[in-house]
């Protein structure tokens, strides 16, 4: 039985992160492959502050009284070791979540430390999906390109960019490993058309791998929360900043329809910020609707088919809205979008019917590129 590694971002934080990785391992493995996901500790993004930023900073600073200050810094210090704590309890669910579902490694790798028969090790190698070419978070890393690999044995599967245009820092070594690479796919337009204008090469778009598994799949590895509301809720997961106006217009759709609200990723609601990727999939199922800026929130309201509303991701360019536009496009849905949302009875009718011959036959296509490409 052929070995397939799966190398993509590790990150024990992020609902579609981790079940990406699950589903990608399951896909796979139906196919008849032995596959390991190989744990990369190459650090995700720079925390560093800019100088504009630290000055800022310091003026701001300077202009407090040494009273405020110091309740200032008080307040901060206790918020810090509130969210560092739940934080850490939130890493370790997730942890738990890849122990429970996901063959990782027993030894993980980085930049400075690839063993040098790791190529010898599996017969193929799979980078994808999620922003794994983001050049923000690992700063354009040689090995989300799989350098270390002989080329023949390199794919990419719904990789992303998570941008629409490479920084001139990056784009001889992106032009270089994306040639090299055997069979390319991404996951979004925008994605196809940097590969297209770097090497000429034609990358295939195909499915998120958590689309690749049916409804029942997904309802099979789900888990009720414990503090589950009984009546009906609106659930929210943003990635990004939530403007007071999109807060009042959640507040007004839950109450004109009494709705409770239940929100994922707001560390000041501990009890529901503490769910693993198990939850997250009982949260969105059982959801009267779903608001959210994260595309993976928007792939599982279509698999599960729940009323959702997406909105854009504040602090965010609008190539970071690439994927949930070419997923609104690919299955007709771009009604969803928080701009087009003209009445309450819009929000909570939709009718997924049209969704099902879509899927199948992107299902088809993305199913074909994988196997020819493992074979």
């Amino acid at each position: 039985m052929k070995k397939v590694a799966i190398l993509t971002l590790n990150g024990y934080f992020n609902y579609g992160n981790r079940l990406q990785n699950y589903a990608l391992q399951e896909v796979i493995k139906d196919m008849g492959f032995e596959v390991e996901t190989v744990v990369n500790n190459t650090n995700l993004r720079n925390q560093g502050k800019s100088k504009i930023e630290g000055r800022d900073i310091i003026k701001k600073l300077r202009e407090k009284s040494l009273i405020d200050l110091s309740r200032g810094l008080y307040i901060k210090f206790e918020n810090y070791l509130y969210k560092d704590k739940v934080n850490q309890q939130r890493t370790r669910i997730f942890k738990d979540f890849s122990l429970s579902y996901i063959a990782e490694t027993d030894y993980s790798i980085s930049i400075d430390n690839i063993p040098s028969d790791l190529s010898d090790r599996y017969d193929i190698f799979v980078t994808g999906s999620d922003q794994v070419w983001n050049p923000n978070f690992r700063k354009g890393s040689s090995i989300d390109f799989l350098t270390f690999a002989s080329p023949e044995k390199r794919i990419s599967y719904a990789a992303s960019f998570g941008i629409s245009t490479i920084p001139q820092e990056y784009v001889e070594d992106y032009r270089l490993w994306l040639s090299e690479i055997a069979h390319l796919s991404v996951r979004e337009d925008a994605g196809a058309k940097i590969i297209k204008g770097l090497t000429g090469r034609k990358a295939e778009v195909v499915l998120d791998p958590t689309m690749m598994l049916t409804k029942e799949q997904w309802l099979a590895i789900s888990r009720v929360p414990s503090n589950k509301p009984i009546k009906r809720y609106l659930l929210t997961y943003f990635l990004g900043g939530i403007p007071k106006e999109r807060v009042n217009l959640m507040k007004s759709i839950a109450k004109k329809n009494d709705l409770e609200i239940i929100n994922l990723a707001q560390v000041e609601d501990r009890i529901p910020y503490l769910s693993g990727p198990s939850e997250f999939i009982d949260y969105i199922y059982s959801a009267s609707v779903f608001c959210t800026d994260s595309f993976h929130g928007a792939v599982f309201s279509i698999l599960l088919d729940t009323p959702f509303i997406v909105f854009n991701r504040e602090g965010q360019s609008s190539s970071m809205n690439s994927r949930i536009d070419t997923l609104l496009k690919t299955f007709k849905l771009e009604s969803r979008l928080a701009d087009n949302i003209k009445d309450n009875n819009q929000i909570f009718n939709i009718d997924y019917s049209h969704t099902i011959p879509i899927l199948e036959s992107e299902r088809k296509k993305s199913f074909n590129y994988l196997e020819k490409a493992l074979t």
